[in-house]
């Protein structure tokens, strides 16, 4: 994976760094595989905006996407590696032996014509899926379920990936992307290899314009808000709002929301480093 930059010869231009494109190696989806996406426009039933800064952007299609990885034994070949606009890593498009096709999440080294398999008989190569039971220790792993059978929840963006640590009783010790170590049951699938496209870190978008081409609206700072909207508003002239929070008054930068009664937290090894 690769990234550019391009030559300014717009303004907008000047400092835009786009994605290199080179493991992409087919233009249109699937269309089996691709369901409608309307767009709310930050609107519930009944018109009324409930979410801010949402309206606009460009026309998208859904992919499927098999996070459940639930055709044990049988082996799929890599047909091609897609892009997906509805998400931040690459997908790859699978044809099974039974003739069935399925998108899945693409891990970093996957290739076109590799072979993939999920369940019992996979080996631990880039892109097969496992039970956490049958993966040898230190792997890197991705797409990981919380839940046995749920699919896929954790570790699925662009880039991510996650640590087997350890194994004990059933439980198996992981370490996440984002430094936190907890267990997951041994019953639970992973898949190995870390998500493709690491580079889209390092994408500079290059004009407000782009962003509203994603559906993003212009953000206002709450304080140049009034008091009336917002908890940091108001004030004379240039005077800035008092302790950083929310709208709903929960404080910013700090303040720890997770409850202490939470069922998950005899799971949680080690927090995450602030």
């Amino acid at each position: 994976m690769s990234v550019r930059k391009l030559k300014p010869i717009t303004p907008g231009q000047r400092f835009r760094v786009v994605n290199g494109f080179d493991t992409i190696t087919a233009d249109k989806p699937e269309k089996s595989l691709t369901a409608p996406n309307k767009r709310s426009g930050g609107r519930n039933n009944n018109g009324k905006m409930t979410m801010r800064y949402i309206g606009g952007g460009h026309k998208k299609q859904y992919r499927i996407i098999d996070f459940k990885r639930n055709k044990n034994g049988v082996p799929a070949i890599v047909k091609s590696i897609e892009y997906d606009p509805n998400r931040t890593a690459f997908i790859a498009l699978l044809f099974y032996a039974d003739g069935e096709k399925r998108y899945i999440i693409a891990q970093n080294g996957l290739k076109v014509d590799q072979k993939v398999m999920s369940g019992e008989g996979a080996t631990p190569d880039v892109g097969n899926t496992l039970l956490l039971s049958k993966i040898p220790l230190g792997t890197t792993i991705s797409c990981i379920e919380l839940h046995p059978g749920q699919g896929a929840v954790l570790a699925r963006s662009a880039g991510a990936f996650a640590q087997l640590m350890a194994r004990d009783g059933k439980y198996a010790t992981v370490k996440m992307p984002s430094g936190e170590t907890r267990l997951i049951l041994l019953t639970c699938m992973a898949t190995i290899g870390a998500v493709s496209n690491s580079d889209h870190q390092l994408l500079v978008s290059g004009k407000a314009g782009r962003s509203r081409w994603l559906g993003r609206r212009p953000r206002t700072r709450p304080v140049v808000m009034n008091p009336v909207d917002h908890p940091m508003g108001g004030g004379e002239g240039k005077s800035s709002g008092g302790h950083p929070r929310s709208r709903n008054g929960i404080p910013a930068k700090g303040y720890k929301t997770r409850s202490k009664t939470k069922a998950s937290n005899k799971y949680i090894i080690e927090r995450r480093k602030k």
